[in-house]
């Protein structure tokens, strides 16, 4: 009885390990995706910025104004850099959440600007997986310093 036992908290143990391994490369691959988003705005490199986006990306601003559509958030992007060079953004996750299916994930934290109309808030993020690729379905960012 006991062996039955010790093979179950075993065979359980390994499972949550599994799903947490599974999960933390989840976490790492999105924390090196905001990463690499957070490095393209401090270039102003707004492809780089783009790459982490769906097609369909939905962004709500600081200020409660909302875009939709990849190519028209861009432009809007390199429309901001072009009329004042000193303005970015940084993104700093405080959690990440992977779905049970491991297609979705949710991603919370702060967000601080540098040259901006705000000086930063909290923001959260929806990834979809597509493809093996972690990439951003829609952004909300609040205005709050």
């Amino acid at each position: 009885m006991y062996r039955i036992i010790f093979t179950a908290l075993l065979v359980a143990g390994m499972l949550t390990a599994t799903g947490q391994t599974k999960h933390s490369q989840d976490k790492a691959a999105i924390k090196a995706a905001r990463l690499a988003s957070n490095a393209s705005i401090a270039q102003h490199d707004v492809q780089g910025i783009a790459s982490h986006w769906l097609d369909n990306f939905i962004q709500v601003r600081g200020n409660a104004s909302y875009l939709t559509g990849k190519d028209t958030i861009a432009a809007t992007w390199q429309q901001l850099f072009a009329a004042d060079p000193k303005v970015a953004y940084i993104r700093t996750p405080s959690s990440i959440v992977i779905s049970n299916n491991d297609t979705l994930a949710w991603e919370t934290g702060e967000w601080k600007a540098i040259h901006s109309y705000s000086k930063g808030g909290k923001y959260s993020a929806m990834w979809r997986k597509a493809a093996g690729t972690w990439k951003i379905q829609a952004e909300l960012f609040v205005s709050l310093y």
